[in-house]
């Protein structure tokens, strides 16, 4: 079946672009977060083979991103609190009011695990799986490539994005193109991130994701330069009021030499990966309690 365009409209005015991948929704609602500088359209095979296994999915790009990216990119300056404050919020809401009667979880990539917390509408997730789920604060690299990756990330990029009014990721083959508001939360973040936050919304923000209480597992891969134990654990720490199971799989686990931070999307995991999330989406089930770590 082919997906459903669908118009989805921040409380801002913002209209982002999506599609709805519907089945029946026999086992519930999937709203699928992109990483950064990652189209929807890379989630759509997973997409589609949730939809196979009773699932009714949402996938959708994130403003200044693919199909919701404005005609002018230039002076966005709005970041990575809009996508979960804004952004996830107004899928988790369009999810709801579409099938009011199902469970709503949430597969986060990358940032897309961590910006829920933004949300009031955190407290209605049933459940949430993270694939290398991390907010990049550079000390958690892995050390072999900690040099290279905060050169590239955080000194080239915020640079770039100084002279362009936007990062020019496309034409440096280094992701998407990103508005300013997002490099700058990428490239200036910290250990914590109350320190991108106005103190007069620290204590809102800390309180929203302390109230999401959906059960997390919170999965990443040996090889993943960005999502490491350090990393995963960070971004895990926010979540106070939520269960949350962390899985650090080998790419052997997997059937392969190598699977770094953007592959398990991809579908060469269709039938392993892929396979082994549904008992987690559908049945509350950790595939890998021998990969737990605390």
């Amino acid at each position: 079946m082919e997906p459903i365009e669908t118009d989805i409209v921040c409380a801002d005015g913002v209209m982002l672009q999506g599609h709805w991948w519907t089945s029946g929704a026999r086992w519930g609602t999937v709203v699928i977060n992109p990483a950064t500088g990652v189209r929807a359209r890379y989630y759509h095979r997973y997409a589609a083979f949730l939809m196979t296994h009773g699932f009714d999915v949402l996938t959708y790009d994130y403003r200044g991103i693919g199909l919701s990216r404005p005609a002018r990119l230039s002076g966005c300056s709005q970041g990575w609190r809009q996508w979960g404050e804004l952004d996830f919020e107004a899928a988790m809401r369009h999810a709801m009011d579409r099938n009011p009667a199902t469970p709503v979880s949430v597969v986060g990539h990358s940032i897309g695990g961590f910006l829920p917390g933004y949300a009031e509408s955190g407290t209605k997730i049933h459940r949430m799986l993270t694939v290398g789920a991390q907010y990049a604060y550079w000390r958690d690299y892995q050390a072999a490539r900690r040099l290279g990756l905060v050169l590239k990330w955080h000194i080239a990029m915020p640079g770039i994005t100084a002279l362009w009014g936007y990062f020019p990721g496309r034409r440096l083959g280094w992701l998407e193109d990103l508005p300013a508001g997002v490099a700058y939360s990428w490239g200036f973040g910290g250990k914590r991130i109350e320190g991108r936050l106005p103190r007069s919304d620290r204590e809102k923000v800390l309180a929203l994701f302390a109230a999401v209480r959906a059960p997390i597992l919170a999965v990443g891969v040996s090889d993943d330069e960005f999502a490491t134990r350090p990393a995963m654990s960070r971004s895990l720490d926010y979540f106070t009021g939520a269960e949350a199971i962390k899985i650090m799989l080998q790419p052997s686990d997997l059937g392969f030499d190598k699977v770094g931070h953007f592959d398990l999307f991809h579908a060469r995991h269709a039938s392993g990966f892929w396979l082994d999330t549904l008992l987690w989406l559908r049945d509350g089930i950790n595939p890998w309690p021998f990969r737990r770590f605390e």
